[in-house]
């Protein structure tokens, strides 16, 4: 199993910079990783650097709170599309979710997938912040509005994926939607298990660090 292939190599820290996500696109193409996820204004520098490569530029939306308009979101993946990236990683409105507004969050999880055409769509859930049957619900919107991935964790909240979390998510997405695990993904076996489970990518910093040593390093996420 080329485990390679599953990873989306992660740099969203504030403080990333430009020798930050040179340097990210540069290990990508050496460890031939799946993509890079970079913040919205970092996906033009990806687009060069990646150049020529298979790798494809994920882009975060909304992140990390997911609790800015339905419009300034449609907007940021627009442009974030425009600019070069091949897919978005949105997180959806929590509060909404938490209160009960299904409706508005199914509708802006579609206008986002509406406004990327072909494009691939993973949606953020932030499980440390939910109840089981609000994970549920989560699932159950997301490949409602056409969502191609439900994903665990920002890696910026409380907690990061869990395997209880994508066993359910499992459960209730089956085959409609992929999953993506993030947040934790420490050490090859945590990632081969998550790949067991059905997990189809994930989002870690510690790529480098788990396809050459198979454990991260200090202050990888």
């Amino acid at each position: 199993m080329e485990i390679n292939k599953y990873i989306d190599h992660t740099v969203l820290k504030a403080t990333t910079t430009e020798a930050d996500i040179i340097k990210l696109c540069k290990e990508a193409r050496e460890y031939n990783f799946f993509s890079v996820c970079v913040n919205g204004s970092y996906v033009p520098l990806a687009k060069k650097e990646l150049e020529g490569s298979d790798v494809k530029i994920a882009a975060v939306i909304g992140f990390p709170l997911g609790a800015m308009s339905k419009d300034a979101k449609v907007f940021e993946t627009k442009k974030c599309i425009e600019d070069g990236a091949d897919e978005i990683d949105m997180v959806l409105n929590v509060g909404f979710l938490k209160d009960g507004k299904f409706d508005e969050v199914e509708t802006e999880i579609r206008e986002i997938k509406e406004a990327m055409g072909t494009h691939v769509l993973k949606v953020i859930h932030e499980n440390c912040y939910l109840t089981d049957a609000e994970k549920r619900k989560a699932c159950e919107l997301s490949v409602s509005a056409g969502a191609d991935f439900v994903k665990t964790s920002t890696g910026f909240g409380t907690g990061g994926s869990t395997f209880e979390d994508v066993a359910l998510m499992k459960e209730v997405v089956g085959d409609k939607a992929q999953i993506k695990a993030a947040g934790g993904v420490r050490d090859i076996e945590t990632a081969m298990r998550y790949i067991e489970m059905g997990v189809t990518r994930l989002g870690t910093s510690s790529g480098v660090s788990l396809v050459s040593t198979g454990k991260a390093k200090e202050g990888e996420y």
